[in-house]
């Protein structure tokens, strides 16, 4: 029982002996029952990680070979804006949809492999809003 972990007094209640008597005549089992049970379980813990076991192996590294997942730090260039797109006119969507276009060159992209044309700014009427065209 104490290879599981279970305390020398609980042992000595299930026993049906004093605690004192318990650990009198069985000191060296109490001592590494838990140890051997750790070590058991460490060799199997070893062999699947010697087997391919990828997750036996994440856990072998980290615990006892002090590896760690270092993360990534990221840097940011700019500021972030954000803009809610419903406020902005037909004319500002396309600008920026054509400057998307062009850091992307989806000119050829489009047409290409979407089959689709690239989209041209319409000449502006006069009003605040340029019409969207009809589909």
């Amino acid at each position: 029982m104490a290879a599981y972990g279970i305390p020398a007094d609980d042992i000595s209640r299930v026993v049906g002996v004093d605690p004192k008597t318990l650990r009198k005549h069985y000191r060296e089992e109490l001592d590494l029952g838990e140890t051997k049970a750790n070590a058991q379980v460490a060799g199997f813990l070893f062999s699947a990680a010697k087997s391919g076991n990828v997750t036996a192996q994440i856990f072998w590294l980290k615990t006892r070979a002090r590896w760690h997942e270092t993360p990534r730090e990221l840097r940011h260039s700019g500021i972030i804006v954000r803009t809610e797109l419903s406020e902005l006119s037909d004319q500002a969507l396309l600008k920026i949809i054509g400057t998307l276009g062009a850091d992307l060159d989806t000119g050829s992209i489009l047409s290409e492999e979407c089959g689709l044309e690239p989209v041209q700014p319409p000449a502006h009427n006069g009003s605040a809003r340029a019409a969207i065209p009809a589909r």
